[in-house]
């Protein structure tokens, strides 16, 4: 690596690869190199799993993705990318045998809620109808002051609430359950503050683009921005780690889609002390067990609308995945866990084989605990429990499974410390200061280096925004024209 470049990308996740694009696009000279055989971390699909079938190793359903901001401008979809939609965005199953459903159409959703429908439309439908304004303030750096000052105001207002406080405006189970499962995507304890903000997220992106898996896999995403970057003359360099900043080559500005704790080896003795320790003090969120099958047939479900839908939610009542989320917080693996369970053949039926369907779900399990073994096992017999009590009969149509600990995660992405899928713990100080509260959180003291990780805002999910906005503040500084 003797080439000089304007700018070094390292890491080729969603984030670096959306912020080698967005500069590749922009005129300058980028070099992306990535340490796996192959581009797409968090996207990343393998074929080798099970004969025929593609399977999404992390990121599957692109509620975030589908909307991002980095992607349109990026132009993907001229790029090969195209969204396969479910029939049904969401299902949560309860246990009277019905299911509470989030959809694309307000008016499906509201009438699975009964009474609460109405109430529910009220809540997001304001949400809905100012999404590009909401877009452009959350899912971008708050400080100093948002784009959008009163959106991220009213935003606020209800996004501080803990989500069990804010699902209090809902009387029955059914509207209650669908915003706590929402909610228990962050993976903090719903009792929290902050933890409302996701669940109001997720479900207005809903009603605007819908849940949508890659047509072909999250892969697809991965090779567009590719695409993009290699169509505007960037480079892309895969099977090489860097572990120091001299490895490599001359550059006006590095950005580095790495974890904070890897940024703190990278860097090592060049950050300052106070920069360092902070960056080691940034927590990993509750890891991960993900579990992959082919199916001979569909989920047996004893609600219809699960079925339809491409993402089910199995946790039963608010209570009940508030307490599964507690007992992660305090270092125990749940009997009863949340599940979030994913039908990519419902949306896109090229994915398995004929005669075949593709399946996954996974559970939270604590972070700074040995989850292998008979706890690994443990977990997995949880959650597969935990499904066939919404679907009985379930295990009787499973073909194959593969199981993905938080060790096995964290060895295909080094990213995803013990398993975490989020980039960091989601609690109400790194939600807001990721990874610390600075004026620039993409700019680190080091003249041209940059964090462009989960680990910095709008944090995580497959949207590329955090790659976007750190190139954004690369281009207005060393590689400004």
């Amino acid at each position: 690596m003797t080439v000089s470049y304007d700018a070094v990308v390292v890491g080729a996740g969603p984030n670096g690869l959306s912020a080698a694009a967005r500069l590749a696009r922009a005129g300058r000279r980028v070099l992306l190199v990535e340490a796996a055989a192959s581009v797409g971390g968090g996207l990343a699909s393998d074929s080798s799993i099970f004969p025929g079938a593609v399977v999404d190793v992390c990121s599957s359903v692109h509620p975030l993705g589908a909307l991002s901001l980095a992607f349109a401008a990026l132009e993907l979809e001229r790029a090969g990318l195209a969204w396969a939609h479910p029939p049904l965005a969401l299902a949560h199953p309860l246990a009277d045998g019905t299911a509470a459903v989030l959809d694309r159409d307000p008016s499906v959703t509201s009438a699975s809620l009964g009474p609460d429908g109405a109430r529910w439309r009220q809540c997001f439908g304001s949400l809905e109808r100012r999404w590009p304004a909401l877009a452009e303030t959350v899912l971008a750096p708050l400080w100093p002051v948002p784009k959008h000052p009163l959106a991220a105001a009213r935003f606020a207002m209800s996004a501080m609430l803990p989500a069990t406080r804010f699902a209090t405006r809902f009387d029955g189970e059914a509207a209650r359950a669908l915003f706590s499962g929402l909610a228990a995507h962050a993976a903090v304890p719903l009792e929290q503050l902050t933890t409302s903000s996701g669940a109001l997220l997720l479900g207005a992106a809903a009603g605007v683009g819908g849940w949508p898996f890659a047509r072909g896999g999250s892969q697809q995403i991965a090779d567009a921005l590719v695409a993009q970057i290699v169509g505007a003359g960037g480079e892309v360099v895969t099977g090489t780690r860097v572990r120091d900043l001299d490895a490599l080559p001359p550059a006006r500005a590095v950005l580095l889609d790495v974890s904070p704790r890897q940024l703190a080896d990278i860097a090592g003795a060049r950050l300052p002390a106070r920069y360092r320790r902070a960056l080691l003090r940034f927590r990993p969120g509750p890891g991960a067990c993900k579990l992959d099958y082919t199916l001979s047939e569909p989920v047996p479900w004893t609600a219809a609308a699960c079925r339809r839908a491409g993402t089910v939610h199995v946790g039963g009542s608010m209570f009940e995945i508030a307490a599964a989320e507690q007992l992660v917080a305090r270092g125990v693996v749940p009997e009863r866990p949340f599940v979030i369970c994913g039908q990519p053949s419902v949306a896109d039926p090229s994915r398995a084989p004929a005669g075949r369907q593709v399946f996954w779900a996974y559970g939270h399990v604590p972070q700074g605990i040995d989850v292998t073994g008979a706890v690994l096992d443990q977990a997995v017999d949880a959650i597969e429990t935990r499904i066939e009590e919404f679907a009985p009969g379930f295990r009787d149509v499973v073909v194959a499974r593969s199981v993905l600990g938080p060790v096995a995660l964290e060895a295909h992405n080094a990213n995803l410390h013990g398993g975490d899928f989020a980039g960091g713990a989601l609690d109400a100080r790194q939600l807001l200061a990721r990874p610390m509260l600075r004026r620039d959180p993409y700019r680190t003291p080091l003249n041209g280096v940059y964090l462009c990780s989960a680990s910095t805002p709008p944090g995580p999910g497959a949207h590329g925004l955090c790659g976007w906005h750190a190139a954004g503040s690369a281009l207005a500084h060393e590689l400004k024209d």
